[in-house]
Parts: C-alpha cells; sequence; structure tokens
C-alpha cells in the first residue's frame, strides 16, 4: 500500500532563484497554491537565507510560465513516477497573461493589422 500511494505522487524538484534545490511529494489533486502553502510550513533548514514572510507571494514556475493558484499538478499532466523541475520565485503578483506579448509587440512596433488592396 505505501508503494502504491508512492507510485500515484507526483515528485517536484522545486529550485530557489539561488539555486538551491529540495524535492517534495504531492498528489495530482494538489494546486500551486496548496504546493505554496506546503513548501511555506516545511521549508528547509538550508533554505534558512531565502525564508519568505508568506506563502502568498511564493510562485511556481514551469516551462516559462507562473502557474496560477488554482491549476493542479493533474491538470498539467505530470508524470507519476518520475522528477518534474519547477522554479520556486517570491513574488508579489502574477504577469496578466499574455502581457508579455503584448510588450514585445509595442517594442517591435508589430501589429496585429492588415493591409487588403
Amino acid at each position: 500500500l505505501q508503494f502504491l500511494i508512492f507510485f500515484f505522487q507526483i515528485n517536484l524538484r522545486l529550485i530557489l532563484v539561488s539555486g538551491k534545490t529540495k524535492e517534495f511529494l504531492f498528489s495530482p489533486n494538489d494546486s500551486a497554491a496548496d504546493i505554496a502553502k506546503h513548501v511555506y510550513d516545511n521549508w528547509p533548514m538550508d533554505w534558512e537565507e531565502e525564508q519568505v514572510s508568506s506563502p502568498n507571494i511564493l510562485r511556481l514556475i514551469y516551462q516559462g510560465r507562473f502557474l496560477h493558484g488554482n491549476v493542479t499538478l493533474g491538470a498539467l499532466k505530470l508524470p507519476f513516477g518520475k522528477t518534474t523541475v519547477m522554479h520556486l520565485v517570491a513574488r508579489e503578483t502574477l504577469p496578466e497573461p499574455n502581457s508579455q506579448g503584448q510588450r514585445n509587440r509595442e517594442k517591435t512596433g508589430e501589429s496585429n493589422c492588415c493591409v487588403i488592396l
């Protein structure tokens, strides 16, 4: 039974900006907010210098994107029995979806309109 419980969990290796890492086991039903709270409540001893004041400012980054609080590991289709790497950062707010793309278009002068002749 212990093996089955382990088998249906997702192993996350969380990396801080400092490069320090720690692995945690989570359920596919756990959300990004659940993970942030768990990590905050079980903050590793060797991460003491990076301790934050609240779990609400911990953000997960997966494949270059910030995960919003309600997204679950199951929704990301993460594999069981393998280690998935995510970055953990302290940040007050999340960027708006597609805001980076909008800023890039403004910088390059690219526009989404067309000319019909």
